[in-house]
């Protein structure tokens, strides 16, 4: 099992950039595939991006394709997302997920942070 926590966001203006963190605690963060997902008011949550166990394969949502980038450093159980150009389209609470044993796509994950709030100002 798997706990999960993020932190980094924050007010920003459109254009600007933000950069959300993930620390995990608990055993074998390397065999886990992580992903980001975010939930804007009245909507659905969506798949942002997702990295592979080992970080050798990303994917990404094609609204954020470009412009977002994830980082995992399994030395330190973290995973990062970094968020460039943003637009006020990208405000949403964002949520980091954990996949063990997962490929880093949208489905399969089975632990959740608590989410951090990122909202762009325009």
């Amino acid at each position: 099992q798997v706990q999960l926590v993020e932190s980094g966001g924050g007010l920003v203006q459109a254009g600007g950039s933000l950069r959300l963190s993930c620390a995990a605690s608990g055993r074998m963060f390397s065999t886990y595939a992580m992903g980001w997902f975010r939930q804007a008011p009245g909507k659905e949550r969506e798949f942002v991006g997702g990295i592979s166990c080992c970080g050798i394969s990303t994917y990404y949502a094609d609204s954020v394709k470009g412009r977002f980038t994830i980082f995992r450093d399994n030395a330190k159980n973290t995973v990062d997302l970094q968020m460039n150009s943003l637009k006020p389209g990208d405000t949403a609470v964002y949520y980091c997920a954990a996949d063990q044993w997962g490929s880093g796509h949208a489905t399969g994950y089975d632990y959740w942070g608590q989410g951090t709030q990122v909202t762009v100002s325009s």
